[in-house]
């Protein structure tokens, strides 16, 4: 790999010395083997809980460290890693895994030896480019910045999602009734489980908020019998939902418009869905979502709300970096992701009642771990397609989210919420039997 060097190199004992102090600073007994720029290895001073270590860190030039530490926040790391300062042999989640667990446990003052030695490291650079970061003007969270932020993470291509989700381009949590269903499978276990938490019924209007490619507005509309509405703001999901309505026939009883869930002024309706949307909404902005979402649902009607939540854990890197992470510049700008407990206060502020809260957080867990599995197997067709960058951008963001859910410091919760009519009724089973038989 070329590198640029913009100053002059430190002698080679040195680099290799201070890189091996500042690894025992953050990483104190290593767990992992590393690999030098020399190409010597050093083996990991024991394998974690007696097996056998499932990455080795390559460190691709004397710097590598420099690029990786200064400052020390996730964002620069990341972005380490996508240029190809270093590189990660076997398993990325574990190695993701490792610096969470040095961020969360080291003290502060490690952090602050290894940051001065590395500033020590010469000043080197691998070759490889970072795609420029997400830039959103205008007032956070205002329909036309939340349409330029959705759109530079979902408009990279359907080609290149294509190549990684299953075969409906579901792009949110699967559902595993028994942990061992394919992601074909299980994408449409969590379609039939979602619409049996609505108890959806023939002739039934559905609104589905941030529908992505369409996959549950056809699904429903097909196997329902509903009338369904989608919308999302990203044209070419649109394009692409629609062509496949218009194949199955449906385009009489299902549409997908290019819209704002602020901007659906339709008459009320028997349902509503929102699945991975909400996590674009922001803290501020979910008195006004809940508001949306109880003008859009009849008296009467359901509410499926499913998103990801977040558990804030301490971390080192919020202290040297309180600007944006790695997933707010690369891959959700804008994004928020909040407590169960902050969106489900916000629902019943605005009047619905909370019926179901459900958590599926190691079923994301595994449908990531099945994506990146594509991902990788399609590695060639997807650097061609979106280039080397960020093909490494969504590697890293696909295994630090699996592991992110692994570890609990990210959930997935779907809230049935329901909007009682003026006598406070709400028809619902006595049971949840009718959600597991068939």
């Amino acid at each position: 790999m070329a590198l640029s060097r913009t100053r002059p190199v430190v002698g080679e004992e040195r680099a290799v010395r201070l890189t091996l102090q500042i690894l025992g600073r953050l990483f104190a007994p290593r767990e992992f083997p590393v690999r030098l720029w020399t190409g010597a290895t050093l083996p990991a001073d024991h394998p974690a809980e007696g097996r056998e270590a499932r990455f080795t860190l390559v460190l691709a030039h004397p710097g590598a460290l420099r690029r990786m530490l200064l400052p020390p926040t996730d964002l620069t790391l990341g972005e380490a890693y996508v240029r190809g300062d270093f590189e990660i042999e076997g398993s990325l989640e574990d190695a993701v895994a490792a610096a969470v667990n040095a961020t969360s446990t080291r003290p502060v003052v490690d952090w602050l030896a290894a940051a001065a030695m590395a500033r020590l490291l010469p000043d080197t650079a691998a070759s490889g480019t970072i795609p420029p970061r997400a830039r959103l003007r205008g007032r956070r969270h205002s329909q036309h910045r939340d349409a330029v932020a959705v759109r530079h993470h979902y408009d990279l291509g359907n080609d290149f999602f294509a190549l990684w989700l299953d075969r409906r381009m579901v792009y949110s949590c699967a559902y595993f009734p028994t942990g061992t269903e394919t992601l074909d499978a299980a994408q449409e276990a969590k379609l039939e489980h979602i619409c049996r938490k609505l108890r959806l019924r023939p002739g039934e209007r559905l609104l589905d908020i941030g529908c992505g490619w369409g996959g549950l507005v056809l699904y429903a509309a097909k196997r329902y019998h509903v009338q369904a509405v989608g919308v999302t703001l990203s044209e070419p999901q649109a394009r692409y939902g629609q062509a496949r309505l218009a194949a199955a026939g449906l385009t009489q009883r299902a549409e997908i418009r290019v819209c704002d869930y602020r901007q659906v002024r339709d008459p009320p309706f028997d349902k509503l869905v929102s699945i991975g949307m909400f996590e674009h909404v922001g803290r501020r902005h979910l008195p006004e979502y809940f508001r949306c979402a109880w003008n859009a649902l009849r008296p009467g009607g359901l509410f499926l709300n499913h998103g990801i939540t977040g558990r804030p854990r301490p971390s080192v890197w919020k202290r040297f970096g309180p600007g944006r992470s790695f997933m707010q510049a690369h891959i959700f700008p804008d994004g928020e992701l909040e407590p169960v407990s902050e969106s489900l206060r916000a629902a019943e502020a605005v009047g619905f009642e909370v019926r179901d809260v459900e958590n599926l957080r190691e079923h994301y867990a595994r449908t990531l771990r099945l994506w990146l599995a594509n991902l990788e197997a399609h590695r060639d067709r997807a650097e061609a397609l979106i280039g080397r960058g960020r093909y490494r951008l969504w590697r890293l963001y696909l295994a630090a989210s699996a592991q992110g859910f692994t570890a609990g410091r990210t959930g997935v919760c779907q809230a049935l919420l329901a909007r009682p009519d003026a006598s406070g009724t709400v028809t619902l089973p006595w049971s949840r039997g009718d959600l597991y038989t068939r």
